[in-house]
């Protein structure tokens, strides 16, 4: 499995694009009228409870824009904030702070927001089952995506098509599921193999060859409960297919190893957050 790293290049540089997306062509027109040297202070606040996350983001944000302003963190990545906290003082030229501010907050929202969703699920499911999320990223997010989910107590499922082998429906239907097992037993070379099933029939086919886990899609409870009986001795399991919060306590009872679930990741809701002069 890749390792999420989040080095100081790489959220420098990641910044940097998202500053030109909001910059390019001309600057801040607006915040270009303020000619004076102004120095204020700034409260950043959570309008909501929420597992906050994207700090690094945040700091570097102002930083790149002006290196004088002072960032000071009241909170830390991963910590839980409730309403009208005070997360960070920014201090520093009014002119500057106005055109970092909605690149910083947004990093700071969408990352608390994957937390905050993905911490909600690890709840419900309980200590026995990892929550896990998936490649449905949004394209170039998918290190800030995976750290935010790993803030809410999530898991990191595999991070790129060579971490492991995950044999599909769509692989299926393009050949033979106990010739593409053998297939990737024979290509291993370490990496792990799981194979998806979506009902007990596919199940019985394949129970006893040598792979690693077994991933049950959209199968109901009474399914689910079955197949993870039937492959437990063999198996880690997984559940995966339209999870959601009202649905996960059910999934995790049947006694399933893992769920993965796209939607902490694909659909999230951003956590409101302020800058209050």
């Amino acid at each position: 499995m890749a390792q999420i790293k989040l080095s100081k290049n790489f959220i420098k540089n990641t910044v940097k694009l998202a500053l030109n997306e909001d910059l390019y062509p001309s600057g801040d027109i607006t915040s270009n009228l303020i000619k004076n040297k102004k120095i204020v202070k700034a409260k950043l606040i959570s309008n909501q409870n929420a597992i906050l996350g994207g700090l690094s983001f945040a700091k570097h944000t102002f930083a790149l824009i002006d290196n004088k302003i002072k960032f000071v963190v009241k909170k830390k990545d991963g910590s839980l904030i409730k309403k009208n906290t005070l997360i960070a003082t920014i201090e520093g030229n009014a002119q500057s702070i106005l055109i970092a501010e909605r690149v910083a907050l947004n990093f700071l929202s969408h990352i608390s927001g994957i937390a905050t969703k993905t911490n909600k699920f690890v709840k419900l499911a309980g200590k026995k089952c990892k929550i896990c999320c998936t490649r449905k990223t949004i394209p170039n997010l998918r290190v800030i995506q995976k750290y935010a989910v790993k803030l809410g107590g999530g898991t990191n499922h595999r991070f790129n098509l060579s971490d492991e082998f995950l044999i599909k429906d769509n692989h299926v239907a393009s050949s033979n599921i106990k010739k593409l097992i053998s297939l990737a037993i024979k290509n291993k070379k370490n990496k792990k193999i799981t194979v998806e099933v979506d009902n007990l029939k596919q199940l019985k086919k394949i129970i006893g060859l040598k792979f690693n886990t077994v991933l049950f899609d959209n199968m109901n409870i009474k399914n689910l409960k079955t197949g993870v009986k039937l492959a437990k001795k063999y198996y880690e399991t997984e559940a995966s297919g339209n999870i959601n919060l009202k649905t996960v306590k059910s999934i995790a009872a049947t006694g399933v190893d893992r769920v993965s679930i796209g939607s902490i990741t694909h659909s999230v809701i951003g956590i409101d957050l302020k800058l209050e002069f």
